[in-house]
């Protein structure tokens, strides 16, 4: 690995114009254009807008900033790149995806979640849109492609979380409605959306909510009566684009079901693999980040008259940082050239979720231990990423939930 060089038009530049992975990019020619064009805007635009408003990663935007964010996206063509191609998207691969997400969160933007939607718009709906009634597609799918809506997606309960079908809100049939009693916990971008995918137990006797588990998907108005959104909390990085959706006698009607009921869990689940391995590029980006800010911080921070850079023990880490972090990025890079070849990947996508996460948080780790005193003051970028990327050894399924996945398929199922 070529650590610092300066990039071929192969090779698109991450944020200040150098790559720590050079080379012959991997992806298409279009997914090579996205990511010029959109790291130029987040470096450029979205920097200035970042200034001008006091933005940065541990104080937010309000709503109607990211609406701002959200529509001058779509306007560039970015917001919407995840979609079918018959709904705007640009058709990406896996592969091209995971490309130009990892570039968008090695520009350390704090506009990185915003630009395609991830917490709120598009990524939410695509798949969705084949099980989509033509009435849905109208009133909750185009609006969150057009960034004129924002979604979440409502999965999350005290008892389900690790165990998907456990959940204990209820959607009860009652004529032409469903009435929904229950409580969503941490669900991310609840704070500031309209709607929600609603995932719900629809078994008609309480007694068999949990056996046999008959889980249905309902589109839910967040702004209709009988639901309330609470976000008084924050995360540990220090975020708040986290609540809990509180559902007292909500009636949605039953056009508003998903699919056919009982088949919530499966719409839920159907592309976890590849969600799974989604989730890799933005922790690899963070921590592409936080070595890039360790390296900088080694070259001019000066101790007994030279750079700690110069000390062993410094290159050492930085070394072992580098080496880590290009391991990891190859087996997230590996396992979407698998799924693009159409392999069914549960384990591989297991494995990269894994092993990103874990190596992610190394690398801020040893990035805080060069930084010293300035990694551990907050405020510091590297102090934040510390933060943000030990929660992605929990988010999207615990590193314990992704061993549990991969012994099973080595294994067979073993309960």
């Amino acid at each position: 690995m070529d650590a610092i060089t300066t990039p071929s038009p192969a090779t698109p530049p991450a944020s200040g114009g150098e790559r720590f992975f050079a080379g012959p990019f991997e992806g298409s020619e279009r997914a090579a254009q996205v990511i010029a064009q959109v790291t130029a805007f987040l470096d450029g635009e979205l920097a200035e807008l970042a200034r001008a408003h006091g933005i940065d990663h541990e104080h937010g935007a309000d709503r109607a900033l990211l609406q701002r964010v959200w529509k001058r996206s779509r306007e560039l063509g970015f917001y919407g790149m995840t979609l079918p191609e018959k709904m705007g998207g640009l058709g990406l691969t896996v592969l091209d995806h995971v490309l130009v997400k990892e570039a968008i969160y090695a520009t350390g933007s704090p506009f990185a979640p915003h630009v395609f939607g991830e917490l709120s718009g598009p990524p939410r709906v695509g798949a969705l849109a084949r099980f989509a009634t033509p009435l849905q597609m109208q009133r909750f799918i185009l609006p969150v492609a057009q960034a004129e809506k924002a979604i979440c997606f409502a999965l999350t309960e005290a008892e389900a979380g690790s165990d998907a079908g456990n959940v204990q809100t209820h959607a009860v049939r009652d004529g032409d409605d469903y009435v929904i009693d229950g409580r969503k916990r941490f669900i991310s971008g609840s704070p500031f959306a309209d709607f929600a995918v609603l995932v719900a137990s629809t078994a008609t006797d309480p007694a068999q909510r949990e056996h046999p588990r008959e889980i249905s998907a309902f589109f839910v108005d967040l702004h209709a009566p009988g639901v309330r959104v609470e976000s008084g909390y924050k995360t540990m990085a220090g975020q708040s684009s986290t609540g809990d959706i509180v559902f007292e006698h909500h009636r949605v009607p039953a056009t508003q079901l998903i699919g056919e009921p009982g088949r919530g869990l499966a719409l839920a689940l159907g592309r976890i693999t590849v969600n799974r391995l989604l989730h890799c590029p933005a922790m690899i980006g963070l921590a592409t980040v936080a070595l890039r800010d360790a390296r900088d911080h080694a070259l001019r921070r000066r101790q007994f008259g030279r750079a700690i850079g110069q000390f062993q023990a410094i290159q050492h880490m930085l070394a072992e940082m580098a080496t880590d972090l290009a391991a990891a990025r190859a087996l997230m890079l590996h396992t979407a050239r698998q799924l693009d070849a159409g392999i069914d990947g549960r384990a591989e996508s297991s494995m990269a979720k894994l092993c990103c996460s874990e190596t992610a948080f190394r690398v801020a780790d040893r990035a805080v231990q060069i930084l010293g005193g300035e990694g551990i003051v907050q405020g510091r970028r590297v102090e934040f990423l510390f933060r943000m990327l030990r929660m992605y050894r929990v988010l999207t399924g615990t590193s314990e939930i992704q061993k549990n996945t991969i012994a099973r398929e080595l294994l067979g199922d073993t309960r």
